[in-house]
């Protein structure tokens, strides 16, 4: 006979955890158990932040030289003009 599918207001909580960790057979090292769930824990929080730090730094680097390709041309010119009074009819416009 097949009872259906489960109720999903049937979630177990922490309580019902606790009590089926209480009924666990002796051998089961609860420190040991403790001790890889922090371990695990620790490994995907750092693979997290380095992946996290990677995107930021991915984002940054877009953002830095987004702003260098709109800011240089106008570098360019100011810096050839203080160099060379002749650049601004060379360049197209005296008032560049």
């Amino acid at each position: 006979m097949n009872p259906g599918p489960p109720d999903p207001r049937d979630i177990p909580v922490l309580t019902d955890a606790v009590e089926f960790a209480d009924k666990m057979p002796a051998f089961f090292d609860r420190k040991a158990v403790q001790s890889a769930i922090l371990t695990e824990t620790l490994k995907l929080a750092d693979s997290l932040l380095h992946q996290a730090a990677k995107d930021i730094e991915a984002t940054l680097f877009e953002h830095v030289f987004d702003r260098l390709r709109a800011e240089l041309p106008e570098l360019m010119d100011r810096v050839m003009r203080e160099h060379d009074p002749t650049w601004a009819s060379i360049a197209g416009s005296p008032d560049r």
